[in-house]
């Protein structure tokens, strides 16, 4: 039997083990609690405060997706140049871009021509000032390839990088290391995805738009470069485009300037030209941008406006699960023949995920929303583009550059 001493000291042990007990639960549940909340979005389509319960398990795209309106999701399928959400030209600090313009037009990302580029100090700041006040982080991107086709290297004075033909014999590691280099000059100015690399391959001596921006005029040594390109632009930190599919080497025309035909059956472009893009895929090229080449054999429509190159072949042949982006929809192939509006509803009819650069934004953002409404493009369809865009910002840490 306890003594009257021992029995006090083993209620006072007791009630210690208790105290702590309870006190580790209850701060155990307050560490779910902030868990929970890290869980939850807190800005609501009007950008007001809310709660959003997330489902188990979801992803920080789908979480965003979910808190979505409607106009929302449409203008997060377009990358424009900032004129565009502006109506002034040219942007070259981030005042006119900051607050309502971009609540006005939501879109997706922005993407930057040398008319912007005045230093590297005042790029960077615009660039980092822009994401900063984006309800979605931005992409932020612009043509930086090397050679004749840059932004930065001519204007503010990034590494120079010859054109990527004057390296195809010197293997895939210089291959990455240019990709890497490019990279890294891009993110330190506040970029965070590259329109490149170039997976034409320049069969064709007089077709003079690709040239030597191509990586090699041999099919399998542009595969083999592309897709270390790819590797590098990763290391590098951005994400990256392999353009123009499904191949701009062997045309005769320039789609800048009207119609292009792609003469070849689709057998041969399996064989060629589908090489470089398919190896660039494999390699885990974050977007495939389609240029705009009717394909005489399998559609006449240009490609980009084409459910069997962009879906059945691009999609589900090649096994591409990424963001689809149009080439420029200002480019005369484009122009000529379709409005706005036509461009935008037949292009994510086709299954293109990003508009790149409509004539007119506002029209193809309307005739998008029209459809939307209207059930000739479903919501569900409209879901799939977003969340794949969602997810490549997720994926690069682009959602991170932001303020949410």
């Amino acid at each position: 039997m306890l003594t009257g001493v021992a029995m006090v000291v083993l209620l006072a042990v007791t009630a210690a083990i208790v105290f702590h007990i309870n006190k580790a639960g209850q701060e155990e549940g307050e560490r779910e609690s902030i868990r929970q909340e890290e869980n939850v979005i807190h800005v609501s389509q009007d950008g007001e405060e809310s709660e959003h319960t997330p489902k188990p398990g979801s992803s920080q795209a789908e979480l965003l997706l979910e808190d979505m309106s409607i106009r929302e999701k449409v203008y997060q399928l377009f990358v424009v140049f900032p004129s565009q959400v502006t109506g002034v030209s040219p942007v070259t600090t981030a005042e006119d871009l900051t607050g309502q313009k971009l609540g006005d037009s939501p879109v997706g990302g922005l993407i930057f021509d040398k008319s912007n580029m005045v230093s590297r100090e005042q790029v960077t700041e615009m660039l980092n000032t822009v994401q900063a006040c984006s309800k979605i982080p931005l992409i932020l991107t612009c043509d930086e390839e090397g050679g004749r086709v840059n932004r930065l290297m001519s204007t503010v004075g990034t590494t120079d990088i010859d054109s990527m033909m004057s390296y195809r014999d010197q293997g895939t590691d210089k291959a990455a290391e240019n990709a890497e280099i490019i990279a890294g000059d891009l993110v330190s100015c506040g970029f965070n995805t590259d329109l490149a690399p170039v997976a034409d391959v320049w069969s064709n001596p007089q077709n003079t738009v690709i040239g030597d921006r191509a990586y090699s005029d041999d099919f399998a040594q542009a595969a083999a470069l592309v897709a270390a390109a790819v590797e590098g632009f990763h290391e590098g930190g951005v994400a990256c485009t392999l353009k123009h599919f499904p191949g701009h080497g062997d045309t005769a025309a320039d789609s800048h300037t009207g119609a292009v035909y792609v003469t070849k059956t689709l057998e041969e472009l399996r064989a060629g030209e589908l090489l470089p893009f398919q190896a660039g895929i494999d390699a885990g090229a974050d977007m495939v941008m389609t240029g705009h080449l009717t394909v005489t054999d399998v559609e006449e429509v240009p490609a980009v406006f084409s459910y069997r190159v962009v879906t059945e072949l691009l999609r589900e042949e090649m096994g591409f699960d990424g963001v689809i982006i149009t080439d420029s929809l200002q480019m005369k192939a484009v122009t000529k023949y379709y409005d706005s509006g036509q461009a935008a509803v037949l292009a994510v009819q086709a299954g293109v995920d990003i508009l790149l650069c409509p004539a007119d934004l506002e029209e193809a953002a309307e005739s998008l929303l029209e459809a939307v409404e209207t059930g000739v493009i479903s919501e569900e369809r409209l879901d799939g583009s977003v969340l794949r865009i969602l997810k490549l910002k997720e994926d690069r840490g682009i959602l991170r550059e932001g303020n949410r």
